[in-house]
């Protein structure tokens, strides 16, 4: 049975806010194994303003951190990280496989893989339509 999440009950559990928020919403999750969020990219995304004015393309980086926001939803979910913060400790293997324009939803995908004390690691791959956009091996500290 799938645990889904609204945008209200995501900002519960991990700090992240507008403009910097980039889940829409989580599909299912399972504390401390994994996230299946999404996010909508419309025109307005601020960044679309200058990435690229004749060619709006969403940032890679943009994307890497949506994902590691799904892996900070399952992460922060855990009771005994609750209300803390995640932040990245490092990327690996990261791939820029399809741009990502306005109009297109984003499914995100990060399954925690390994985790020892506050440090973990989570792979991430963010899809369009079914395609691979990004993947990237995400490291992480939980601090606070």
């Amino acid at each position: 049975m799938a645990n889904s999440l609204t945008i209200q009950e995501i900002m519960k559990i991990i700090p992240h806010r507008h403009p910097f928020l980039l889940l829409d919403k989580v599909e299912d999750f399972v504390p401390g194994e994994y996230t299946i969020a999404y996010k909508n990219f419309t025109y307005d995304e601020y960044f679309f303003r200058g990435h690229f004015p004749d060619m709006p393309i969403v940032p890679g980086v943009m994307t890497v951190e949506a994902l590691a926001q799904a892996g900070a939803v399952a992460i922060l979910s855990q009771e005994e990280f609750k209300g803390r913060i995640a932040v990245f400790a490092g990327i690996d293997k990261c791939k820029f496989k399809k741009p990502i324009i306005p109009g297109d939803t984003v499914r995100l995908e990060t399954r925690i893989t390994a985790v020892r004390g506050p440090v973990g690691i989570g792979e991430g791959i963010a899809t369009v339509d079914g395609k691979v956009a990004v993947q990237a091996t995400l490291k992480f500290a939980i601090i606070q």
